[in-house]
Parts: structure tokens; sequence; C-alpha cells
């Protein structure tokens, strides 16, 4: 059984409260394997999912597998150590394979039953690393896995509706950011096809998710 020896124990005693959605960015699922593999590039990920649909379990879920880095979610910091990282084989430009999107929701449902995760904590690593990072990238259906109760969306949104965008949003769970770099990874996600600048849709958007999926445990929920 494939396994990497790139993990070590969650620090602090922390248990996982969320699930970090990664595509691998490289040629071919054998070559995101050795790498993930290798002792030498210090990353991992708890899981791997190919494209034909085949799940590989690299990391045991108790272990803090190498796959966030720096950055944050919900005002909390290690999202290694209070996360479980999936790692989808893509190179970033292609559409999701539907086996591999399957296998996926499979997955996501199975973990997220056995240890309490809400939907609101399944987040992409764009989220919790705006400034850094863009997976898994616009071409993801974050719709539906909202869909099918696996993740969050917004509900249609007013347009007219008043709201500060930032706080918002920082609320919902991301990172302090500059203006345009939060822009940037709330659309990612939500509205990738979105261009200019903040607009009244945006706001509305954000301010539903505070609303419902507020980090201080005061949102309204689904």
């Amino acid at each position: 059984m494939t396994r990497s020896p790139n993990c070590g124990p969650r620090r602090d005693g922390l248990r996982p409260s969320l699930i970090v959605i990664h595509y691998t960015a490289m040629a071919s699922f054998d070559a995101a394997r050795e790498r993930l593999c290798d002792p030498a590039a210090e990353v991992s990920a708890h899981y791997l999912i190919a494209e034909h649909g085949e799940v590989l379990a690299l990391v045991p879920e108790d272990l803090r597998a190498w796959h966030a880095g720096a950055g944050e979610w919900g005002g909390q910091g290690d999202v290694n150590s209070r996360s479980i990282g999936i790692e989808l084989a893509n190179n970033g430009r292609q559409p999701f394979a539907a086996p591999q999107m399957a296998a996926l929701e499979r997955l996501l449902a199975d973990v997220m039953a056995r240890r309490a995760i809400p939907p609101q904590g399944v987040i992409a690593h764009s989220d919790m690393a705006p400034a850094r990072k863009t997976d898994p990238g616009p071409r993801f259906d974050w719709r539906r896995l909202a869909l099918a109760g696996l993740a969050v969306w917004p509900r249609a949104a007013d347009a007219g509706r008043p709201g500060d965008f930032a706080a918002n949003a920082r609320r919902f769970g991301y990172p302090a950011a500059e203006g345009a770099v939060l822009l940037s990874a709330f659309r990612l996600r939500f509205r990738p096809w979105a261009r200019g600048p903040l607009d009244g849709v945006d706001a509305a958007m954000a301010a539903d998710l505070a609303q419902r999926f507020a980090i201080d445990g005061a949102g309204a929920g689904a």
C-alpha cells in the first residue's frame, strides 16, 4: 500500500475540523503520487484521487499531512493540524473528470460523517491562502458539491443588498488580505466568470455566507 513519509503528529492535540481541496498541477497522477511520497519534496496529502476515480490514502487521517502551508481559515493558523488534505490529479487547466468528482463526493461524505465536519468546513486551498494559491481553480464545480450537501454556496443574492464585503468574507472564514487578493479568491470559488471591480453581487454573496456560516457560531445555518 502506498504511503507518504511526509507527515507527523497533529500539534497541540488538534483534530480535523476542515477538509482542504487541492489540484496537483502536475502532468499525471503517477507524477503526483511520486512527488507526494518523495521525502525530498516535503509535501503530502491524506488522499490523492486519480482522473478515473481511484483513491489513494497516502497519510493516515490521525496524522498531520503537509499540504496546506502558510495560511489560515476562521482566524486559525496551522491548517495542516486542523485539516484533511485531498489532492485531485489535474493540471489546473482541464475540467475535473466525472469519475474523479464522483469519487471525491463519496470520500467527502465518508470523512465528513466520521469526523463531524460540516459543509462549511470544506474549503479550497485558495480560500485559506489567497495570496499564494489558486487551487482547485476555476474549473472546479463547488456548486455541485454544495447541492450534495458537501460544501456551501451563496443563496440567490440581491445586488442591492448592502454589506461590507471584506468584513463579511472574514466573518465567513477568509483571512485578512489586500482587497483585490481577497476578491480574486472569493470569485475563484463562487464567481469564476466575474470580472471587474467589486460589485453588489459579490457583497451580497459574502453577506449571505457570513449570516448563515459565521465562524463565531452566530450564523443561521443552511
